[in-house]
């Protein structure tokens, strides 16, 4: 397979999905690695698109399948890997003073642990390529006290620390790692609850452009990081939330 072929997690619905179709767009070949195993839920994609998407089951929580969905992109790839996308993940939330140990442990399983141990399996396939990207997926909340989501920010967080971490000790393997840190993001999964509502009224006032992004938003950026031939952005979060933050 000629083409540079890149993975992406949690590739069936929502920024998954719309990531696999914009790199596919792009050239990419694409892992799609979801639970379900089944290729991006989305309408009318063309054929020769369509044939660019390479499935796989894959819970990112379980080593056991993250190794067994690997080896089988690795044959599909002939062992060189382009790059890896870190998109799935959980939110749950919380209040603090009764938040119980082992869910805080299970959020940060799911949204930290598994970017590390899916960049583990990346990383000879990678280094095989000569180099290659890693875009893990964060969020504005890693910088944010927000009440009832200490389990979540926290696990953002980690997700920036493991980025700048990979993106020192494997840069001498040609490995890129940039985290991406999105704000609100309207998908299939949350449209009702983002755009009508106390909250939807909430955003219009707080974001400036007054409304959230669309999913095909965040997958733009990582389309254009995938194509992107510097070598010299690594280790940065690239925040992708409207300006949020900033506006008083």
């Amino acid at each position: 397979m000629s083409d540079p072929f890149i993975i992406v997690t949690g590739a069936s619905r929502g920024i998954g999905a719309e990531i696999a179709l914009g790199l596919a767009r792009s050239g990419f070949q694409v892992g799609c690695l979801s639970r379900s195993g089944e290729l991006p839920r989305l309408d009318d994609v063309p054929d020769e698109v369509r044939v660019r998407w390479h499935a796989a089951a894959c819970d990112v929580g379980d080593p056991a399948q993250i190794a067994q969905a690997f080896e089988a992109m690795a044959r599909l790839c002939d062992g060189r890997l382009a790059g890896l996308v870190n998109n799935a993940g959980l939110h749950t939330d919380g209040d603090s003073a009764s938040l119980p140990p082992e869910a805080f442990n299970n959020l940060l399983h799911v949204n930290a642990t598994s970017v590390l141990m899916a960049s583990q399996a990346a990383y000879p396939l990678l280094r095989a390529n000569g180099g290659g990207l890693i875009i893990n997926m964060g969020s504005f909340y890693d910088k944010l006290g927000v009440k009832q989501n200490t389990a979540y920010c926290a696990s953002k967080a980690a997700v920036g620390a493991i980025t700048r971490c990979l993106a020192v000790e494997w840069a001498n393997d040609g490995i890129q790692a940039v985290n991406i840190a999105p704000g609100y993001v309207v998908t299939d999964l949350n449209r009702e609850f983002l755009t009508t509502g106390p909250l939807a009224r909430h955003l219009q006032k707080r974001i400036p452009r007054h409304a959230p992004a669309q999913a095909h938003e965040v997958a733009d950026l990582v389309v254009s990081l995938a194509l992107l031939k510097s070598r010299f952005l690594t280790g940065e979060t690239i925040y992708l939330d409207g300006g949020q933050p900033l506006a008083v």
